[in-house]
């Protein structure tokens, strides 16, 4: 962790330093950092630095600089997430298993994959009820909370250091352990109180996890004992899904 600004950011090692760098500048305005000082101070970067690449940044359209604002976010990031979206087959031939997972449950229903650290709602389908659940697409949540979190840590190859953030360890750890041998998760108030959800993973060959399907709704409606109930119908989403995307039976 690199800064001594109030927020900081980790600056990935891949190898290609300048653009690290980049990389933690756009992460640093993503978490709220909008002025230059407290970019350089989240980052670490020396100022020379900073400026060189934040001026680059901006000619690239990947940051806007508003006087009284500060940086945000420019529009090329997301004219590319629009167009990532589109590209991901999943979405589309998940579309309809989502929909009808939303119209047999009553609950919201979600689709999620991996991004790094986090997990990311790439389609999602609100239920018809007045008290429900909204988690919008594009959404970027945690790996140490949710259900669905539990279920992306059981297929990773280091669970540990997201678990250890988990406001239970032990629990949220014995939870992630149980999901392969019982195939699903369930959480209440974990993510966010009153919340509660149910997942499970959408699998390919050889047992490599696509992606996770969800639904989530009121805590009062999907308590840790009412979970269970919709169990099978979020098992069923996740095989249709797998079915549609032409992965043997």
């Amino acid at each position: 962790m690199r800064g001594t600004g109030r927020k900081t950011v980790t600056i990935a090692d891949t190898g290609v330093g300048t653009l690290d760098r980049a990389v933690a500048i756009l992460d640093a305005v993503e978490s709220g950092v909008h002025r230059f000082t407290g970019i350089m101070d989240a980052t670490g970067l020396p100022r020379g630095t900073t400026h060189r690449l934040i001026a680059s940044l901006e000619r690239h359209g990947f940051l806007s600089r508003y006087p009284a604002f500060g940086y945000r976010l420019g529009p090329r990031l997301l004219r590319l997430a629009h167009e990532a979206m589109r590209e991901l087959p999943m979405r589309d031939v998940a579309h309809p298993s989502l929909e009808r997972l939303a119209r047999v449950t009553g609950e919201s229903a979600q689709l999620y994959v991996r991004s790094g650290d986090e997990r990311v709602c790439i389609d999602a389908v609100e239920s018809r009820s007045e008290l429900r659940t909204i988690v919008p697409v594009g959404a970027s949540l945690p790996l140490h909370a949710g259900s669905a979190a539990k279920v992306f840590l059981a297929f990773a190859p280091d669970p540990g250091r997201h678990v250890r953030k988990a406001a239970d360890p032990v629990r949220f750890g014995r939870d992630v352990e149980l999901v392969r041998t019982r195939g699903w998760a369930s959480s209440v108030d974990e993510r966010q109180q009153g919340v509660g959800s149910v997942s499970a993973p959408i699998l390919g060959d050889r047992d490599v996890l696509l992606g996770v399907v969800s639904i989530s709704g009121p805590s009062s409606r999907m308590s840790k004992t009412n979970a269970k109930r919709y169990v099978p119908a979020v098992q069923e989403a996740a095989r249709r899904i797998e079915s549609a995307l032409g992965v043997p039976g």
